[in-house]
Formats: C-alpha cells, sequence, structure tokens
C-alpha cells in the first residue's frame, strides 16, 4: 500500500479528526519547521514553542486545506511568519554578532561557508517566488529527490532540476550582493548538509498531542504566538487582495481606513516587509537594494508594534510608528526629552530614508512637509528626577556577583515587574524614565559598580506605582526626588 501524500493525512485528519494523520504529518515536517525557527530565533526553546505554535494553526486551518498549496512551502512561511511575531518582542536582543558575517567573501567550499549563508539564507529565500522557494525547500531543506520535488510540485524530473538550478542561481546573485561570494555548487552542498537541524527527541510526539486539540492545552506563551500570527496571516491575505484591487476601504469598529499598497508613485514598497526586520545584516542589504527614497505612508501593519531602525550613515526604516515616533527616530531623543506644543497628529506609518547622504536631514525634511511640525534642541527649565546613593549598607546588599547583565520586563496579574541583573546605575536611570516615570532622569548616584535589582508596580494606579518604586529604591540604598532643573529638551513646534 502506498504511502498517503501530505493532503491525503490532512484530509484525513480534518474528516475524521485522525490522531495517527495528524502525528505522521507532524513526524514528516517537524524537522523542516524547527530548523526554520531555530535559524531566525537562534534559541532552542523558542524554536520548539514556535514549532508547536505552527502545527497548532496547521490543525486549526485542517478543513479548508486547499490542495493547490503545498503544505513544505506553506509549513516554511508559517514558521517564518511565526518566528516573526515572536519576534517583535525580541528586537533589541535580536540585533547581535551576525553582523560579522556580512564581511566574509569565500570562493571556495569548505567548512566556513554555511556560516557565511545562515544569517541570510531565510531573508534571500523571501525574494524568490514561491515556486522557486517550494524546490529549494523541498529539495534541500526536506532533502527530497528531484523526482519527489517533481512529482510534489506536478512536473518531471527534469523540470524539477531545471527549477532547482535557476532557485539556486538567484540565491547566489542574491548572496553576492550582499558581500558573499559563492558558488552554485557550494550554497547547494551548504544549506543541503547544515540548514536542517533534527527536532528534539519527543517533540513530535509531544507537539501532535496538543496540536491535535488545535491548542486546547498549550501554554498561555505558545497561544499568543498562535494568536498573533494568525492575525499577520490574515492581514496579509487583506493586503494581497488590495495588490490586485489597488485599494479599498477596511472598517476597524466604525473608524474607516483607505490606503493603497503602494505609494502614489506607484514604486515597489516591499520595504515595508516584517521579514526586513528580522537582523541587522538583513535590514541594511534591504536599506541597499531598495531604491533611494524618504517615504512616509499609513501603515500596512496595524496589529504590529512600532519597530524602527537605523545605521550610522543616517539611513532609516520602520513600520507602525505614531508621529512621535518618527519625531523620536528623526532627532535620536525620547519622548521623556521632549516638550510638545500640543496633541501630535493621529495615526500609524510606515517609512524608509535611504539616500546615500543626508538621509537624516532629509527625513526630517519630510515630517515636517507632511505633518507640519519641525524641532529642535534647548535648554530649558524642566522637572527631572534626580538619582542619588543613600545608605550605603543598604546598597552593599545589591552589589552584583552574576558577570551577566541582563534586564528584563515581566507583566503577572497586573503588575509589572523589572529585573536588572549585573547592570551599571546608569542603566537603571535610563530605564526608569522608559519604564515608568516618563521624565528626564540624571544620575548623581557617583556610583561605578554592578547591581542586581527586582521592582515591582502597578500598571493601573500611576501615581501609587511612581511612590512604591521610590520607596523601593530606598530600600536598595538610592534616592529617587523630584527637582527642576536646566536641561536640554527638543522643542517640537507647529509650523506652515
Amino acid at each position: 500500500m502506498s504511502e498517503l501524500d501530505d493532503h491525503q493525512l490532512l484530509a484525513e485528519f480534518a474528516r475524521d479528526n485522525s490522531e495517527a494523520a495528524f502525528a505522521a504529518l507532524v513526524q514528516r515536517h517537524v524537522n523542516l519547521v524547527y530548523s526554520t525557527a531555530l535559524r531566525s530565533i537562534g534559541n532552542a526553546h523558542a524554536a520548539e514553542e514556535i514549532t508547536q505554535a505552527v502545527f497548532i494553526i496547521l490543525a486549526r486551518k485542517a478543513q479548508g486545506f486547499s490542495r493547490k498549496i503545498m503544505l513544505s512551502g506553506w509549513l516554511y512561511q508559517t514558521a517564518r511568519l511565526t518566528a516573526a511575531n515572536f519576534l517583535r518582542g525580541e528586537m533589541r536582543r535580536q540585533q547581535r554578532e551576525q553582523e560579522a558575517y556580512m564581511q566574509s567573501t569565500l570562493n571556495e567550499p569548505g567548512a566556513d561557508a554555511w556560516p557565511q549563508i545562515a544569517p541570510l539564507l531565510d531573508g534571500a529565500l523571501e525574494k524568490l517566488g514561491a515556486a522557486d522557494r517550494n524546490a529549494i525547500v523541498l529539495r534541500f531543506l526536506e532533502n527530497k529527490s528531484l523526482r519527489e520535488v517533481g512529482a510534489a510540485m506536478g512536473a518531471s524530473e527534469d523540470a524539477a532540476k531545471m527549477r532547482v538550478n535557476r532557485a539556486l542561481e538567484k540565491l547566489r546573485k542574491i548572496f553576492t550582493k550582499r558581500g558573499v561570494t559563492l558558488t552554485a555548487v557550494v550554497i547547494a552542498g551548504a544549506v543541503s548538509t547544515s540548514s536542517v537541524q533534527a527536532a528534539p527527541a519527543g517533540l513530535a510526539a509531544a507537539i501532535a498531542t496538543v496540536a491535535i486539540t488545535k491548542g486546547a492545552t498549550a501554554g498561555s506563551s505558545t497561544l499568543a504566538l498562535v494568536k498573533g500570527a494568525l492575525k499577520v496571516m490574515a492581514w496579509t491575505k487583506i493586503k494581497m487582495a488590495l495588490t490586485v484591487g489597488g485599494c479599498a476601504v477596511l472598517a476597524a469598529g466604525t473608524a474607516s481606513v483607505l490606503f493603497a499598497q503602494t505609494d502614489k508613485s506607484g514604486a515597489d514598497d516591499s520595504w515595508r516587509s516584517i521579514i526586513h526586520f528580522y537582523s541587522r545584516p538583513a535590514m541594511e542589504a534591504d536599506l541597499a537594494d531598495t531604491p533611494p527614497q524618504v517615504t512616509i505612508l499609513p501603515t500596512i501593519h496595524p496589529h504590529w508594534g512600532s519597530m524602527w531602525w537605523s545605521d550610522k550613515a543616517g539611513r532609516r526604516l520602520g513600520i507602525n510608528s505614531s508621529v512621535t515616533n518618527l519625531l523620536m527616530d528623526a532627532y535620536g531623543v525620547r519622548t521623556t526629552h521632549m516638550i510638545f506644543p500640543g496633541p501630535m497628529a493621529g495615526g500609524k506609518y510606515d517609512f524608509i530614508a535611504n539616500l546615500p547622504q543626508g538621509a537624516e536631514a532629509a527625513f526630517r525634511q519630510r515630517i515636517q512637509e507632511q505633518f507640519g511640525v519641525a524641532a529642535h534642541k534647548q535648554v530649558v527649565e524642566t522637572g527631572v528626577w534626580v538619582l542619588k546613593a543613600g545608605d550605603p549598607e543598604k546598597l552593599r546588599t545589591i552589589i552584583s556577583n552574576k558577570k551577566s547583565p541582563h534586564q528584563e520586563l515581566k507583566y503577572v496579574d497586573g503588575k509589572t515587574i523589572a529585573v536588572l541583573e549585573d547592570e551599571p546605575v546608569a542603566t537603571l536611570a535610563d530605564a526608569l524614565e522608559g519604564w515608568l516615570l516618563r521624565a528626564p532622569v540624571v544620575n548623581r548616584t557617583g556610583l561605578s559598580g554592578r547591581y542586581d535589582l527586582n521592582l515591582k508596580w502597578d500598571n493601573h494606579d500611576q501615581s501609587k506605582s511612581v511612590t512604591d518604586l521610590v520607596d523601593q529604591l530606598h530600600q536598595a540604598g538610592l534616592e529617587l526626588v523630584l527637582s527642576r532643573e536646566k536641561f536640554e529638551m527638543l522643542i517640537v513646534e507647529k509650523v506652515k
């Protein structure tokens, strides 16, 4: 008896709620999904959770899954999307050592090829068409034979070979643009041997058990990933409809939002992709590949948090940013150091400013033209918080010996728990501004050591939270007092 294909197994699960059919699907594709998540996140525990979320989504969508969709390609894309959703809250932690890979250019095959390819592979695959991407996924990420690739794609073995070779050549050109010069043969070998990591033992069985219930027994963090990914998947369908129709009116409660998928010139707006925020090398490469421009458009990512990034040359890229966020990015000043003339214009925007020179100045000018606001720095008298050293005995109790800097915010039962480990007081002063105080914090402790602190406050009562924070710092040997001093602020003004 021949082995059932993916769609037959999925149909059996949808029709009969067959645990065996779904378990077979998970076993067949778990390494693909886990490896994709692991490359994107770089964290094995998070990759396991993302893998579970992807198969829960598959279980929920099994009833209406089209036979026209190749499951391997769908699982790959869903894993990428779910990983991007995970990264939304981890962006600051994701800009790390992968930049070093961008500097290497090896022409010979060898062990060093994969480290060059790894941080760029998924971003490059996103630039391929669906057919080319599916061919690469099947051939190298799932190690299918050319005959199996052809069968999955409804083509002959020879046609599959041609498709794979064309896709590899496209990958080679993309890598070359990013400073990694390798032959198609080397790329094929490196991806085939190194891209797929075996999922942990027992993960497939555990996922199947949870996914079959469509997430009913999943943990809260996994369900949050599922919910976020489903939202983005739904939004992606709407976005595709807008591309076909040109523009549309979307109802959101009682409000209507009208916008076009691309700017008025009809220029490519692929720079607005969530995928571009995976890593610094990916963003630098995408900024370099996008035609030079300064553009601010109504967002196509209303379900995401604000994300923005800039480089040393002043080029910048962002999504779902308010006018206040735009000003923060344009002038490099957080809102706690700004003075506004009144309420800012509403709405959220995606933006890019990637001129080879003068991008920052041009971005500020575009903000002025579109929103009628400009800004300048000026020393004024304003309210500030001053952090001072208090009781030396209490301070000694929070001296760190962990040798591993870390800061984190947790939200539990309406409370915020702030954790700082092995951090200097200057980091605490900076963090207090953004966490709760919403005003400049001046560090006058004179302390040079590193400390551990755990602080907690109520999200629903601002005044009580500040009082509690002052008390907790006092117990730790630090004094936080309100003062009025001369301080450099960004003065935002309305202009014609």
